[in-house]
């Protein structure tokens, strides 16, 4: 099961594995980062069934943030922990299926980055929430066992407008999260 975590805004991102306790308990613990409202969305597949996903609203108390109003980027490229990552797309249209395609290079020396690890089994994994916090997707790779400097992830978005999307990776032994927002036509 994966439990992923959201902020009404899109600013907080936790992507948690519950322990499975038996008969259809999981259990996670975790600590918010303020009071506010937050999305839970538990993305399973139940033994013989077919892969689902629940979500539910709660409201965490403490002091709330200003919501920070989510922008689309123009520049897709991002320095996370040493790493230059690149967000492109073959085609970026609403309803239709597109490849996006994650570049990884060295901030310093632009050297490509080709010892990713599997992370979760695969290269990586990629979460994308719509703006309005009601469309999920999560997407598992095309190819598992590359090691970079590229990871490609088949998707498609359902619907135009604004959209924030999460890429999950692994390099000596320790995982970074690359967040990008695109806007889709």
């Amino acid at each position: 099961m994966h439990l992923i975590v959201v902020s009404k805004d899109l600013s907080t991102f936790q992507h948690l594995h519950p322990e499975n306790r038996g008969k259809g308990l999981f259990t996670v613990t975790m600590t918010f980062p303020t009071g506010g409202d937050y999305k839970l969305i538990a993305d399973f597949i139940p033994s013989g069934g077919e892969p689902n996903t629940e979500s539910q609203w709660i409201t965490v108390s403490g002091q709330a943030p200003s919501p920070r109003p989510l922008q689309p980027e123009m520049n897709l490229t991002k320095i996370v922990e040493g790493k230059e990552v690149t967000l492109s797309f073959d085609k970026l249209q609403s309803g239709q299926e597109a490849t996006m395609t994650f570049s990884f290079r060295d901030a310093a020396s632009k050297q490509p980055i080709t010892n990713l690890q599997p992370y979760l089994g695969a290269i990586g994994h990629v979460v994308i929430i719509s703006s309005d916090v009601e469309k999920y997707i999560h997407n598992h790779p095309l190819e598992e066992n590359t090691t970079g400097p590229e990871a490609k992830f088949g998707t498609l978005f359902p619907n135009s407008g604004v959209y924030k999307i999460w890429g999950q990776f692994q390099q000596n032994n320790k995982v970074f999260v690359v967040p990008f927002v695109v806007e889709v036509p």
